[in-house]
Order: structure tokens, then C-alpha cells, then sequence
């Protein structure tokens, strides 16, 4: 058994499971959830996907720490965090943002997961290079979000978790990416894959992927920009309201960042008829909840 499955085999505490979508919200087309949340409470959703490589590679090269860069709310920080401990590697977070007497439930748990914060200012957090410099030699460095070719290589590993060769369509948010990136070097010729952006206007997104994708996968995927609400994580009321509407008609938990946009933009394209009647959705649940705990209590049903 290689280091990797052993590491799958920590981290897994619950099988993935795939959840119909059953209520009309959906005008009836044939739609399933890949409940990558529900894996485990901390490194849920896509996340150790993206990082068990990179950790693989870390032990390979014999590095004594591995450092990433995340915002005040990064699910990505926490599950570094989290991973690490469980290999024991030692972990450091380069935190965007001022340190303040207040740290957010995600640093907390980092921390207590033994993650080192170092804060920096918006415009020094832009120079990644320098930053990096700053630090000992012998750290394994892994890129915002996992983002990156062994990201890639992670996240391609989600398709084996359950059967998915039979979807039509899959879909999933995106941030920077990877996510996408495995997602379609590991699809059937068949499937077409749907990425929705979180961000605002982020064009670039689209080279980022490709960037990352090997040459003959560059035209495998279409990119959907207008589901952003605003940006990245806005959550006007009709988001908020949204996610209400889901968990109560699906029971289905979605976080203000990624999966809310997600689902609303599966919901407006079903209702819109952009699908056929013997179309096959997979809708990828890539995790993130923890967003949710910047909202007041009680803003949210679940």
C-alpha cells in the first residue's frame, strides 16, 4: 500500500456518497450530488484531494515543513493544517491580512492544529517569491488552494470514489481551478464539464486551467461566469434565502463561497432548459461549510 492510500485511509472517515437531487426545484432533470462534505469534518470537500500529492512529494524530498498562503477564512489553510498533523510535517500558513487580537474560527483551528501564522499585508501577500525567500530553504511550498499540476493530479482521484462514468454533464465550482483541472483529465470522452466561477469578471480563469492541463485537454471544459452574486464571497439575501430553500427541499448543506453558487447555477440552467430530458448531471459538493461560520447565528437553517 503506498503512503498515499495510507493517507486516504486517515483521512476518509466516511464513504462518499452520491445524493439524488428529488425535489421539483430541479424541473425534474436527472441530477446527483458527489457529497464530498461529508468525508470528514476538517479536510472535507476537495481539499485533501488537492493536497495529498503535494504532501507525497514533500516526504519524497525530504523537506521538514510545508507552507502555503490562505485568507482568514481559507478552508484551504485548515485542511493544510489538519493533513499535516495527521503526517506529521510541520506546517506554516502565510496569512493574508494584518494579525489581529481576533482570529477567525479557521486560524483557530489551524493553529490548534499546530499551523505557524505568519500575517502579512495585502500588497506583501501579492509577492509570493519574496515572501518565500524570507523563509528557511528546506520548506516544501504549495501554492494558494492547492492550485498547480499535482493539485491536478489529486483532484482527478475524486471521479474514483464513486461510480461516474455514466453522467452526461459535471459541474462544480471553481476558485482557481485545480478541482476542475483533475476533474476533466479524469472524465469520459462523453462528459462535458461545467466549471462555475466564484469570482467576479476573473477571465483569466479559463488560462489558469489550461495552464495546468495537458495539451490534448485544453478545449475540454466551458467556464460560466455569471453566477458569482456579486463576487467572491458576497451572500446577498437572495443567496442566503436560496440556501435555506435547498436544505430545506434537499437536505443539502451548501456553504456562501463555493456550492451555493453552484446549485443555483444548476437550478437556473435546468429551469431554463439548457438540459434534455436524458441528460445525467453529477453536481461535484466540494466541501467548504466552514465559510459559513463568518454569518451572524442563525442566518442559516443548518
Amino acid at each position: 500500500m503506498s503512503n498515499t492510500q495510507l493517507s486516504d485511509n486517515l483521512i476518509f472517515q466516511l464513504p462518499v456518497v452520491l445524493q439524488p437531487l428529488l425535489s421539483p426545484l430541479f424541473n425534474n432533470i436527472s441530477i446527483d450530488v458527489l457529497r464530498l462534505d461529508a468525508i470528514h469534518p476538517i479536510v472535507s470537500g476537495n481539499k485533501w484531494f488537492k493536497l495529498k500529492y503535494y504532501i507525497e512529494d514533500c516526504k519524497q524530498q525530504e523537506k521538514n515543513s510545508i507552507a502555503t498562503f490562505g485568507g482568514a477564512y481559507s478552508n484551504h489553510i485548515v485542511a493544510t493544517a489538519f493533513a499535516c498533523k495527521k503526517a506529521k510535517i510541520k506546517s506554516i500558513g502565510i496569512i493574508r491580512g494584518e494579525a489581529n487580537n481576533f482570529l477567525s474560527h479557521t486560524l483557530q483551528d489551524a493553529k490548534n492544529y499546530g499551523m505557524e501564522l505568519h500575517f502579512v499585508s495585502r500588497n506583501e501577500f501579492k509577492e509570493k517569491e519574496t515572501i518565500k525567500n524570507k523563509f528557511d530553504k528546506n520548506i516544501y511550498w504549495v501554492n494558494e488552494g492547492g492550485y498547480g499540476i499535482l493539485g491536478a493530479k489529486g483532484a482527478a482521484t475524486i471521479l474514483q470514489t464513486a461510480p461516474t462514468e455514466n453522467y452526461t454533464h459535471i459541474l462544480c465550482a471553481c476558485g482557481i481551478g485545480t478541482m476542475l483541472a483533475g476533474i476533466v483529465n479524469a472524465a469520459q470522452s462523453h462528459q462535458k464539464i461545467w466549471g462555475i466561477s466564484v469570482f467576479k469578471n476573473n477571465h483569466s480563469l479559463e488560462q489558469e486551467i489550461k495552464n495546468i492541463l495537458p495539451d490534448n485537454k485544453q478545449h475540454s471544459f466551458e467556464m460560466l461566469h455569471q453566477y458569482h452574486f456579486g463576487g467572491y464571497a458576497k451572500h446577498p439575501l437572495a443567496l442566503i434565502n436560496w440556501m435555506n430553500e435547498l436544505y430545506q427541499k434537499e437536505n443539502l448543506p451548501t456553504d456562501i463561497i463555493y456550492t451555493s453558487k453552484l446549485l443555483f447555477a444548476v437550478k437556473d440552467l435546468c429551469c431554463n432548459n439548457t438540459f434534455s430530458s436524458t441528460d445525467k448531471l453529477l453536481i461535484i459538493h466540494s466541501g467548504g461549510l466552514q465559510g459559513n461560520l463568518s454569518l451572524a447565528p442563525n442566518t442559516l437553517s443548518f
